[in-house]
């Protein structure tokens, strides 16, 4: 049971309060009617930061960027059941990724339900798929309490979505309740059994792999490179990673391929599989005719640790029991790509960021096609974070990107984004400018749904037509990002070339807050 003081104030006010007392001090919100009076808890609260949102997706968006870098919930605050809902497809990204974010759901008052008013709707049944945890509060004394147990449950290992909602009157009645916060939830012990086995397993197979997911921390991939060396295994990881630390000085997984026939060939032969804080591997999408499944045949699959376990225990225990410990872990060597010339592409395009990659930065990708030149020019660049797309649903870079800039203020980030997933947030970019974050925005606008183009012949659904090829189309007519950015309040730069590029985005590194560069590729 929580501490609890007296003193009265609004249920908003109580629930503020605990949140803050909680370490939960930043909060996105797009808010309506029925949230005006935790809008005013927050105004009366100097140790809670705002920031608005325009479009619900950059708030849900946003905290998942800030809590992936933050290690810690960041608060959302939308608008009943539709407001919810319009915000719901970067909270199934950040449930994929085991965010820790706390969703305020503001609702109807509870005697005012019965009226089936427009807003009106079962805000507990659209929250639930994306949520771990689900409260609705009854009454103001509630509040405080069930906000402590939000974030509570959304630090709960690994991470996790927890939705509060708040229906208007137990917001702005009164209450003398204030909870203290609840102690952090320890992940699940390594399990000595778990240990012993994977590392017969290691020792008997003759070709082993590490797979990895969650925050690759520089500690846990050097961890199972020691591991790797000591038992011939390779390290690797899924192809969409919450978030790694990556770069010169620090040991590298292989990632899996997106495409489920790469990703096959890499795995074949690999007959023991030791999962850490991951499952099996699956295929993206179900295809005609192809497996599901990617693991191959006759492997031996091993659970070390899942992703609610003790992942650092875990590796420590694999590593000692196989004598480990004691090996230098093998690290990329800093190797920027020289600086190319010509007419801009997306080869060229990654040799320049990763010539120019700045120090300490935060690297968010969400690029689709056109950043397959960009990822690998990158791994022997400065050390960096790279947060990556683990739901799926696109229109996550810009609203990740400028969460990830309010949890690391004194840390570039640079935003790879796909055109057409960005055109999902592009409002992300006013929220950049009106809070002038350091972001530098690289728009990779190639004016179609590449990956959809390449997508049509792998489901099998040969020679489209003019109809069909016109939904994957985006110039008509053509989206000019420099205008989009200017209209938002940020200065935008279009390149086409490999030394406009560079010029742009050196001098975006260099000067304070947000910009954009539409990069013509």
């Amino acid at each position: 049971m929580s501490e609890e003081r007296s003193g009265e104030k609004t249920g908003a006010q109580a629930l503020v309060q605990t949140l803050v007392d909680a370490d939960v001090n930043v909060c996105f919100a797009n808010p309506g009617t029925s949230e005006m009076h935790f809008v005013a808890a927050l105004d009366s609260n100097p140790e809670m930061r705002c920031v608005l949102g325009l479009f619900e997706g950059i708030v849900t968006g946003a905290a998942d960027g800030y809590g992936r870098m933050a290690g810690k919930p960041a608060v959302t605050l939308t608008h009943l059941g539709p407001g919810l809902a319009n915000g719901l497809a970067n909270v199934h990204n950040a449930k994929k990724a085991c965010t820790p974010l706390v969703n305020v759901v503001g609702d109807h008052a509870t005697y005012h339900r019965k009226f089936d008013a427009p807003l009106t709707s079962d805000v507990e049944a659209l929250a639930r798929p994306m949520s771990g945890w689900v409260q609705v509060a009854q009454s103001a004394d509630e509040v405080s309490g069930l906000g402590a147990a939000a974030v509570q449950a959304a630090l709960a290992p690994p991470g996790q979505v927890a939705t509060l909602i708040l229906p208007a009157d137990t917001a702005w009645n009164s209450t003398s309740v204030q909870a203290a916060p609840l102690p952090r939830l320890t992940p699940v012990a390594p399990d000595g059994a778990a240990v012993d086995d994977a590392v017969k397993l290691l020792r008997s197979a003759t070709r082993p792999v590490l797979l990895m997911n969650g925050v690759l921390t520089e500690e846990r991939l050097a961890l199972a490179d020691r591991i790797a060396q000591a038992t011939g295994a390779q390290v690797m990881c899924d192809t969409f990673v919450t978030r790694t630390q990556r770069g010169a000085g620090r040991a590298e997984p292989l990632r899996l391929p997106y495409f489920g026939e790469q990703a096959a060939e890499v795995l074949a032969g690999v007959d023991a599989l030791v999962l850490v804080g991951t499952k099996a591997p699956v295929t993206f999408f179900a295809y005609p005719g192809k497996p599901s499944e990617l693991t191959p045949e006759g492997c031996t699959v091993h659970q070390l640790v899942a992703r609610d376990g003790d992942i650092d225990g875990a590796l420590q225990a694999l590593a000692d029991a196989v004598g480990a410990l004691s090996l230098a872990p093998r690290v990329v060597a800093y190797e920027p790509p020289g600086m190319p010339s010509g007419q801009l592409d997306p080869v060229k395009l990654g040799a320049v960021l990763g010539h120019l990659f700045p120090e300490n930065a935060v690297f968010v990708d969400e690029s689709a096609t056109g950043g397959f030149g960009a990822v690998p020019a990158t791994r022997t660049t400065h050390p960096h974070d790279w947060l990556q797309l683990t739901g799926g649903s696109i229109g996550y870079g810009l609203p990740c990107a400028t969460g990830a800039a309010v949890a690391c203020p004194d840390r570039p980030v640079i935003c790879l984004q796909a055109d057409g997933g960005g055109m999902y947030t592009v409002q992300a970019l006013w929220t950049q400018a009106r809070e002038q974050l350091d972001v530098t925005n690289i728009i990779l606008n190639n004016g179609k749904y590449a990956i959809l183009q390449v997508e049509f012949a792998r489901v099998g659904a040969h020679n489209p037509g003019p109809k069909a090829m016109s939904m994957l189309d985006l110039t008509k007519p053509a989206l000019n990002w420099v205008h989009l950015a200017q209209g938002m309040g940020m200065p935008g730069t279009r390149v086409t070339t490999v030394d406009e590029f560079a010029r742009a985005l050196g001098d975006a590194l260099v000067t304070p807050g947000p910009a954009l560069i539409e990069a013509m590729i």
